[in-house]
């Protein structure tokens, strides 16, 4: 019997999506279905996890010092 999973449509860039699914790759927590280049539908449940993995991935692409710039 099939198992109902809720979902949230979430939009991203292609690259911001690349993210996503390397992220969810090793384990599938995050990710019910792939639908194109900028959409994905993701365990409602799992979304502040997956935000805050986002958060841990761009953290370090920041520029430490930003009065050098």
């Amino acid at each position: 019997m099939p198992k109902a999973v809720k979902g949230v449509l979430i939009e991203c860039d292609p690259s911001i999506k690349a993210i996503i699914l390397k992220i969810d790759q090793d384990h599938h927590d995050y990710i019910v279905e792939d639908l194109d280049d900028q959409h994905l539908v993701i365990k409602e449940s799992q979304l502040p996890r997956l935000k805050e993995e986002l958060e841990n991935v761009a953290i370090p692409t920041l520029p430490r010092n930003l009065d050098t710039c």
